[in-house]
């Protein structure tokens, strides 16, 4: 049944990014990707919002924790879960490993997704 939630809300979420990162496309400059910078910005500020209320106040039980953070705002915005998990290893005094999260996910990612777009536009070109 978890399954389901994170599903649902998965679809949920991943709509809400494409609309509101074509609805702010449409209002700034091509030149830098600001859709992208404010959905990132929104996820963060609505997961804060919903771990808070569930650490605080215990409001949100575990199926609409898996509903809205891995679901809604999983589908809406992974980089929110990677900065709180970063905020974690940070509140526990894990600065190390804080930093090698960071760099892992986003000097890793750069390199991993520019070897990849390398390698597959040169199969591409083999004739």
């Amino acid at each position: 049944m978890q399954l389901l939630w994170v599903a649902v809300g998965g679809a949920i979420g991943a709509t809400a990014r494409y609309l509101l990162g074509g609805l702010i496309h449409r209002f700034t400059s091509p030149f830098f990707p600001y859709g992208t910078l404010t959905v990132n910005l929104v996820g963060c500020f609505l997961f804060g919002i919903v771990i808070g209320l569930a650490d605080e106040r215990f409001v949100i039980g575990p199926t609409g924790r898996v509903f809205l953070l891995i679901g809604v705002l999983g589908g809406f915005t992974t980089f929110s879960t990677y900065t709180y998990e970063t905020l974690q290893l940070l509140r526990d005094g894990e600065l190390g490993r804080a930093l090698v999260n960071m760099g892992g996910q986003v000097v890793g990612g750069l390199v991993v997704l520019w070897a990849a777009y390398v390698g597959v536009r040169a199969i591409a070109q083999v004739p």
